[in-house]
């Protein structure tokens, strides 16, 4: 009966590591719904990541960092208009207010990821640790999607924009931002 009872306790533990989701991931309050990328060419350095944060807590909180191995570097970036002209900046953080939901998306804030160690491929995933103040940090699974995809393949139709253009990190002006360290 004991052995049935720790293997019960072992499946039980294991299970509740797991995502509530397929494609959601949880660091303490915040929640981190659809992780995605688009696929790039087979000589990109560069690529971007995409998700939406969901502070379910009453307390702020704010993603500061992320790292990946599918890159030499991760930096959290926006998007300004400069007189017409797309540019992309780094930023220290993403805040997250209690009870908000923020989206990480193409032509706004999104995750970089520079200096890809290989190519981001369609069907596949790569590893990304995000990093909260509070919640500290939380690896998830950013699947990649076709390199002209606007939203994870999985999102409902229901899903809205904030923007009605379509970005790539490869053809932006990067401005006075310097991505070879």
């Amino acid at each position: 009966m004991r052995i049935v009872s720790i293997t019960v306790a072992t499946v039980m533990a294991a299970l509740l590591a797991v995502p509530a989701l397929a494609h959601g991931f949880k660091a303490g309050a915040i929640e981190i719904e659809h992780p995605w990328a688009r696929a790039t060419a087979a000589d990109a350095v560069n690529g971007g990541a995409f998700m939406v944060l969901n502070n379910e807590g009453k307390e702020a909180d704010r993603l500061v960092s992320a790292t990946s191995p599918a890159a030499e570097r991760v930096e959290l970036h926006t998007h300004i208009d400069d007189g017409g002209v797309m540019r992309m900046r780094q930023i220290n953080a993403v805040d997250l207010a209690p009870d908000a939901k923020i989206k990480l998306a193409p032509g706004g804030l999104h995750v970089m990821l520079l200096g890809l160690k290989a190519p981001l491929v369609k069907g596949k995933a790569i590893p990304l640790t995000l990093t909260f103040e509070k919640a500290g940090a939380v690896t998830v699974e950013v699947s990649v999607q076709g390199a002209g995809d606007t939203k994870a393949d999985h999102e409902g139709k229901h899903h809205d924009h904030d923007h009605d253009h379509d970005h790539d990190h490869g053809d932006h002006d990067h401005g006075d931002h310097d991505h070879k360290n």
